[in-house]
């Protein structure tokens, strides 16, 4: 029998670790590249983290459950290229959900991560977690035209509703 001070030391590190791999690059295939210090280097399929000095058109995004679906509160928004938003984000319901910026291939594949690592909690600088009642921010700059989408991953969540549409022109 594991003695339960071994067990709870071991938990606690387990723990730390698997918190320091997600502040890091994360496992192979998860990874979005270096910041090099200069803002380049890092590549995201629906843009590029935005500069929180210049000004940013503020668009909020609400979270939540309702009638036993998972939503986003606006389900769409219209950006022109070039743009930078700053979003504002907000948990309004009784679970964690999470915010991540992407193009579907690319959140379909992370899907498919967390699916098999359903306590995976990180954030990269295109996603954003939330614990019930709680707020965040993220600036992004939209360098493409194009369809892209913020969802949340945790498993069973996006097919819960929980997908938000982004139009950029």
């Amino acid at each position: 029998m594991m003695n339960w001070n071994r067990g709870g030391v071991a938990l606690v590190a387990a723990a730390l670790l698997s918190a320091s791999a997600w502040a890091g690059e994360g496992p192979a295939g998860h990874s979005h590249g270096h910041d090099h210090g200069d803002g380049h280097g890092e590549s995201f399929s629906a843009g590029e983290p935005g500069n929180p000095k210049k000004s940013a058109k503020i668009v909020q995004v609400t979270m939540g459950e309702s009638d036993g679906k998972m939503l986003f509160v606006p389900a769409r928004v219209e950006i022109r290229k070039g743009e930078q938003i700053k979003f504002v984000l907000r948990n309004n319901g009784e679970l964690d959900h999470e915010f991540v910026l992407a193009d579907a291939a690319d959140n379909l594949k992370h899907a498919e991560v967390m699916q098999k690592n359903p306590g995976m909690a990180h954030e990269d600088a295109n996603s954003r977690w939330l614990a019930p009642k709680k707020t965040s921010e993220m600036v992004w700059k939209f360098t493409k035209a194009g369809e892209f989408e913020y969802a949340c991953l945790i498993p069973g969540h996006r097919e819960a509703g929980m997908v938000g549409m982004i139009f950029v022109k």
